[in-house]
């Protein structure tokens, strides 16, 4: 971590449990557009209080691990590791045209909080990178992208997989109608899953139709126990073989209406 002073600059590195501190020339000079500034210097980025190199070790590691266990292993606060993600990424972005030679891209929309937020994002299917991302879930949103890309980076476009959302498929027909429009792998993959589960579905129920058709006794009709010729004793239906379903006289009625219960010897 750099530390620097009229006339001078120095770093603040951890060599494992070993702390080294390297110094270097860092002069202030008088700019005619932006006033008394310290010179810049090849190790550190500009306005950095850190060294490039510490820079880029905090970056990487904000990409593997949370902010918390980068605090704790650089020394330095949460607000510090925001700031040197911002300038390196920052850096990154200015020296790559994210958006030159594509010509395979897919288009998604992806929840980023609660309360049905999302973000569209558009990916190069080429180099698998993420180009570009923006809050929303709509035309205008997708649109703001096409008018970064440009109409002759638009129609060198070949193919543009989506979900079939008719706001995506509408910018793309309007930007990029030589464009060929396709289904994106995940969704192909989850609509011939539906269809499987659905076939899968529709053969069990006509095997267990099939089955019970034919366990089922000639002459009964659907509802019998499967394997008998005699219906349950509490369906109520009148049967000669039992003497549990047989309807009940008018005397029975009448002790069961005063609580009484017929008893014999």
């Amino acid at each position: 971590m750099t530390r620097g002073r009229a006339g001078a600059g120095g770093g603040r590195w951890t060599l494992g449990t070993v702390r080294a501190e390297l110094e270097a020339a860092a002069p202030r000079v008088a700019c005619p557009e932006h006033g008394v500034v310290v010179a810049a210097v090849p190790w550190a980025r500009h306005g950095a209080a850190h060294t490039r190199f510490f820079d880029d070790q905090v970056a990487w590691l904000a990409a593997a691990c949370s902010k918390t266990t980068i605090t704790h292993l650089m020394r330095i606060s949460w607000r510090t590791v925001g700031t040197i993600i911002a300038r390196v990424s920052g850096e990154a972005e200015a020296a790559t045209d994210r958006l030159a030679g594509l010509r395979r891209i897919g288009i998604d929309e992806v929840s980023c909080e609660r309360g049905h937020k999302y973000l569209v994002i558009v990916v190069d299917h080429d180099t698998g990178m993420l180009i570009w991302a923006a809050p929303g879930r709509d035309r205008k949103t997708l649109e703001a992208f096409c008018d970064r890309l440009g109409s002759e980076r638009a129609a060198e476009l070949s193919h543009v997989s989506a979900d079939g959302a008719d706001w995506i498929v509408g910018v793309v027909a309007d930007r990029a109608p030589q464009a060929v429009l396709c289904a994106d792998p995940f969704h192909v993959v989850s609509r011939a899953t539906g269809a499987l589960d659905e076939v899968r579905r529709e053969a069990w129920r006509q095997a267990r139709a099939a089955g019970e058709l034919a366990s089922r006794p000639q002459g009964l009709s659907r509802g019998w126990p499967s394997g008998s010729t005699t219906p349950p004793p509490s369906s109520g239906w009148p049967c000669s073989h039992s003497a549990a379903s047989a309807p009940p006289s008018p005397e029975d009625d009448q002790e069961s209406a005063h609580g009484t219960s017929r008893r014999t010897s």
